[in-house]
């Protein structure tokens, strides 16, 4: 889908985390689906097509993006398993493996603060290749991909989802409500930002 048509709903999810999240304070916010809030519900938290209203301190921000995070993580962790087996470069080796062990633990992290919220269990993001996720078809070239060649789509997919998941979760921090679901932004910006650098060092 990423060449293609992005379902509505994700666009959607998107718009909410990076424009939604520039927005002041004092602004109404939008609801997911697009369609501007009525004056009865300005002033309350946006909440995701299909889930809930929220009782605790979760808005709709918090829900979309624990919900793309956890999308996201389980779209790069089969990339992550694939590196000991492409490629011997010890460095990539390592660098790898700690994404991985970092990236479980926020995707844990993730839904039990999705659970906590009273969110559906469902995956909104199912089958949709949005910005950052790695595809099944890119996922099958780095199967047979030559070990250099393996290195370098690494490398790309996997700076593609570290930018997007520093965007999304600054726009969390900025407009999230819930203090757990922030700090968990927070983090995911810091490591995020760190492991961006790491990989730039790595040699081409």
């Amino acid at each position: 889908m990423r060449s293609g048509t992005v379902a509505p709903a994700a666009v959607a999810l998107v718009a909410l985390l990076l424009v939604g999240g520039c927005a002041g304070s004092d602004a109404a916010p939008a609801s997911v689906s697009g369609t501007p809030t009525s004056a009865a519900t300005a002033g309350r938290p946006a909440v995701p097509t299909g889930t809930p209203s929220q009782s605790g301190p979760f808005n709709g921000t918090d829900i979309a993006w624990l919900q793309l995070t956890v999308a996201m993580h389980e779209r790069v962790l089969p990339l992550l398993d694939l590196v000991p087996q492409r490629t011997a470069d010890p460095a990539v080796r390592r660098l790898a493996a700690r994404i991985r062990e970092t990236h479980r633990a926020d995707l844990d992290r993730s839904r039990r603060l999705l659970d906590r919220s009273g969110a559906p269990k469902t995956n909104p993001h199912e089958g949709h290749d949005m910005p950052g996720m790695v595809t099944a078809a890119e996922l099958t070239a780095l199967g047979t991909a030559p070990e250099a060649e393996f290195r370098r789509l690494f490398g790309q997919h996997l700076r593609a989802h570290l930018e997007q998941s520093v965007r999304v979760a600054g726009a969390e921090q900025r407009s999230g409500a819930d203090p757990e679901t922030t700090a968990l932004a927070g983090t995911i910006v810091r490591t995020g930002s760190a492991y961006l650098t790491r990989l730039a060092q790595l040699p081409d």
